[in-house]
């Protein structure tokens, strides 16, 4: 269970003085016991891929602010913490099995044009959730979508 590997590894970082390791380790368990406190139920592994994959998101919108604000110190902490929190996260596809995904799914849909995408987007969100980039998959739709 991830939540269980991810208390093991805070005492690791704790008996090795990682400091950077256990500051990140902790603002994820903070994330999954405020939301087993918010929803009173413990937190699954399916929750807990999809907590990770929205601080991955959150942490790669602060690189791209950061990176306009020429702050390469805080581009390089977000970055040693994207990296962390993707060990939690399944293995992620490549490209080409992400797109591989998505034109079935434009088939399974019957999508035809950009009208479409959501339907597609919805389909895709529940299969590749933690396995993908979700903004990765939201322009290949787009680019098939729109090559229809």
């Amino acid at each position: 269970m991830i939540k269980d590997k991810l208390l093991e590894d805070i005492k690791t970082a704790m008996r090795a003085g990682e400091r950077s390791s256990l500051a990140a380790l902790r603002l994820v368990s903070a994330a999954f016991k405020q939301y087993e406190v918010d929803n009173r139920t413990e937190v699954s592994d399916e929750m807990a891929n999809q907590i990770l994959t929205k601080m991955v998101k959150q942490r790669r919108e602060s690189i791209t602010q950061y990176q306009a604000g020429n702050r390469q110190d805080l581009v390089d902490q977000e970055q040693f913490e994207i990296n962390l929190l993707m060990t939690y996260l399944p293995e992620q596809l490549s490209t080409e099995e992400i797109k591989v995904r998505v034109i079935s799914a434009i088939e399974d849909c019957d999508a035809s044009s950009m009208r479409d995408m959501g339907k597609v987007m919805g389909a895709l969100n529940s299969e590749l959730q933690g396995k993908a980039d979700m903004s990765i998959v939201s322009n290949l739709v787009k680019a098939q979508l729109s090559s229809n």
